[in-house]
This record gives C-alpha cells, sequence and structure tokens, in this order.
C-alpha cells in the first residue's frame, strides 16, 4: 500500500513537469519574420511537440536533439536522436546544424529554444583544436568526478562553441524566446544543458581552479584550452542578448509541492526537505535517514504520519565498476541506514525515467531492503564500495522501473514514515 502511495506521488511530479500545458502557458511573441524551433535535452521531444502543436503561426525551420529513445512524433520540425550521458556523433553532426540554422538570421526573426535537462552531452561542439574524442573525455572525467552540476557546466563550457549562450550569439540579430524545463538545483537556466542560449556565470580562472580540485585527468588538447584564453564565452551583458527571454516552463520545485498537496489529500503530511539538495548521494542518504529515524523513534521534527520530501541533483565519486545511478547510490546506503526500522518505506527516481544509464528510474527501500539483500546472496556494504547498486536491489525485485517518461526535472525523493 505504501508503495503505491509513494509510486502516485511519484507519478504526480512527473505530470506537473510535462511540458504539453507548461509550453502552451509560455509561447512568446510571434515575430514579423521567421520562426525557427531549435532544442536539446531529455524533454525536448515533447517541448516540441507541444509548441508546434500551440503554435498557430508558421514555423520555418526546427530541428531538436534528444537522447535515443526518447523522439515523439512532430510535423513541423525535425526530431534527432543523440548519446547520453557522453557524447557520440550524432549529436556532434546536431550541433553543427543548429549551429547553420541560427546563422544568418534578421532582427525580424524568432529563434525559440526549447531547454532541458541532457543537453550538455547531446550537443558535443568542440572548440578549435579539440576533437568529438576530446569532448567525450571530459564528460567521462566529470561524470565520475563527483563534481557539482555547476562545477561540471562551468568546465564543459570552456571547450564548447555553443555552451555557455554561443547558440544565442550565433543567431543575433533574431531574438531568442529560451523557455526551459529545469533539471537543476536551484532552477538557474543558465545551468540547464550548460546554457546554449544563456550566459553561463564563472571564469576560465574558476574553471581551471576546479579541473585541479576535482582532479581531472584531461587529455593534453584539453589542458591546452583550459590554461589559455581562446574561445571566450558571452557575458551577460553582451549586446546580442538584448530582447532575448529565458522562461523556466517546469521545475522540481512546481512538482513537490504537487506531490505534497496530494499526499495531504490522502491525509498524509508532507514536509518538503528542499528542492535544490546536491553532494554525494550516499551522504545525502545519511542525512534524509536521520531525520526518518528521529521521526519514527520520536515523532519529531515531524508528527507521523508524515511523507518528506526532496529533489535536487546528488553525485556520485566512482569508486567500483558497478552498475546504478545517483538515485541507487543514494537508495542503497538509505537501506543500509535503515536496516531493521520498521515502518519507513521510500522511493528514490530521476524523473526522465532512467537513472544513470541503466533501464530503471530509481528503486524501492524499506527496513527489510538490506536483510533481503543478504539472503539474496548480496552484501549491501560490498554492493556499496563497488557502487552497484542496481545489482542489490535487482537481485531483491525492488527496482522501479518505469522508461522514459517525457520530461526531466531531476530526481524525486519520498520517504514514508508511519
Amino acid at each position: 500500500m505504501d508503495r503505491e502511495i509513494l509510486q502516485s506521488l511519484f507519478e504526480l511530479a512527473v505530470d506537473r513537469a510535462q511540458p504539453a500545458l507548461a509550453v502552451e502557458r509560455h509561447l512568446p511573441e510571434a515575430p514579423k519574420g521567421r520562426t525557427i524551433v531549435i532544442g536539446a535535452g531529455k524533454a525536448s521531444a515533447q517541448m516540441a511537440r507541444a509548441f508546434e502543436q500551440a503554435w498557430p503561426h508558421e514555423i520555418h525551420a526546427g530541428l531538436v536533439v534528444t537522447r535515443y529513445g526518447y523522439a515523439e512524433a512532430c510535423q513541423r520540425i525535425e526530431i534527432v536522436e543523440a548519446a547520453h550521458p557522453v557524447p557520440d556523433a550524432a549529436g556532434f553532426a546536431a550541433a553543427q546544424r543548429l549551429k547553420d540554422l541560427v546563422s544568418g538570421l534578421s532582427a525580424d526573426d524568432l529563434v525559440v529554444a526549447l531547454i532541458s535537462g541532457g543537453g550538455s552531452a547531446l550537443l558535443p561542439a568542440p572548440a578549435d583544436g579539440l576533437t568529438l574524442e576530446d569532448e567525450q573525455a571530459v564528460n567521462r572525467a566529470l561524470l565520475a568526478s563527483g563534481a557539482p552540476i555547476g562545477v561540471m557546466n562551468l568546465i564543459r563550457n570552456q571547450f564548447s562553441t555553443i555552451k555557455g549562450g554561443r547558440l544565442a550569439a550565433l543567431a543575433a540579430p533574431a531574438r531568442v524566446a529560451t523557455l526551459v524545463v529545469s533539471d537543476v538545483p536551484g532552477d538557474d537556466p543558465a545551468l540547464v544543458a550548460s546554457g546554449p542560449t544563456i550566459s553561463l556565470a564563472g571564469t576560465r580562472a574558476e574553471a581551471r581552479k576546479f579541473a585541479d580540485l576535482y582532479r581531472l585527468v584531461l587529455p593534453e588538447a584539453v589542458q591546452a584550452v583550459l590554461a589559455g584564453d581562446d574561445n571566450p564565452a558571452p557575458r551577460s551583458d553582451d549586446p546580442r542578448f538584448v530582447g532575448n527571454s529565458v522562461v523556466t516552463i517546469a521545475s522540481a520545485a512546481l512538482s513537490l509541492t504537487a506531490a505534497a498537496e496530494e499526499a495531504r489529500k490522502r491525509g498524509i503530511g508532507a514536509a518538503i526537505l528542499s528542492d535544490s539538495i546536491e553532494g554525494e548521494a550516499r551522504d545525502v542518504a545519511l542525512v534524509h535517514a536521520a531525520i526518518a529515524k528521529e521521526i519514527a523513534g520520536r515523532n519529531q521534527p515531524f508528527a507521523k504520519p508524515v511523507v518528506l520530501l526532496s529533489g535536487g541533483e546528488t553525485t556520485v565519486t566512482l569508486r567500483g565498476k558497478g552498475r546504478g545511478g545517483r538515485n541507487g547510490e543514494f537508495l542503497l546506503a538509505l537501506a543500509i541506514a535503515l536496516d531493521g526500522i520498521a515502518g519507513v518505506t521510500a522511493l528514490a527516481g530521476d524523473t526522465d525515467g532512467i537513472d544513470g544509464s541503466e533501464d530503471n528510474a530509481g528503486a524501492f527501500v524499506d527496513g527489510t531492503s538490506a536483510q533481503r539483500m543478504r539472503a539474496a546472496g548480496i552484501d549491501p556494504l560490498a554492493a556499496q564500495a563497488n557502487n552497484d547498486a542496481y545489482s542489490a536491489f535487482e537481485a531483491i525485485g525492488d527496482l522501479f522501473v518505469t522508461g522514459p517518461t517525457g520530461t526531466n526535472v531531476n530526481d524525486f525523493r519520498a520517504i514514508l514514515i508511519r
């Protein structure tokens, strides 16, 4: 019963973040000239379909890049699939086509940019002197580093001819209207997909500092770019951005609020801890577990029954070679911390339906999870050391599989305490 409740809250959170209604509510003013639609991200194809259905005017050209398996049928906008989280040749070719599409426009033209999480990997466009292989190496190093998304995007920005507002600069003097489905803690739109149409705060010197701090092993050509001043990103006060607009149309905050309201309708208290939690996934799990145990044992700081809700984007520093994503990592640590605690049930999942590179959105946890893993021949601590949460939850049949959801507002975590 409790798992069904948690699953319903997840599904409601995902529904609240669906692009269809959100896009329709935020259509830009029609231009005197042409309308060009571009986009990138895990939800961009759904955004494109919603836009072309709601846009009453002509669409003169359109190209949107999404992850393999995430395409939607569109009539006036071309959908291209590419690899995520590590870029591939399909994304490389699509990025060049997007740059060509927005070049040579006039002040009477409008570029509608449909941006959602995942666009960084889907639009590899390496700077002069770098190759696709270099950008792939940067992504792999960042994914294994444990760096927060803001740091990852600042570093990626240094090596791209699209990220950090460069695509919008190419479109000038056309007006650029950006619609964002946010998957980043704090909902800074410049961080979503590394902000191809929005200037990204931060300097080359800061990027160098973070690369050293997280001990990134980068190709020599990449290190050379990082050490120099070539390929500067446009600043936020760049005159080419005058008249552009940015609207966040869906976010974790809105989704968590919808889930909390639904829980209260069911007679369950709801506490949103935060929609912008960052940090190492297993450490975040320990904090959540401590709060849950305090409620279970002492009925404070929230009275039972209550569901703890949180969102954001945790990170995983890879130490082993197992399978799983950041939600699995969080849940495995939670299972270990809650071992033997009665009356607590949890669900965590990525709202795009894919946790990391596996086929699950996340998994379920309760006070018996760790015990059942041991009974199935899985040592939870050994699985954690090997970053192998997927195998541990697969062994006890507690993976949460949804398939692609059509949106992406990052992680959803819900812990129900009776």
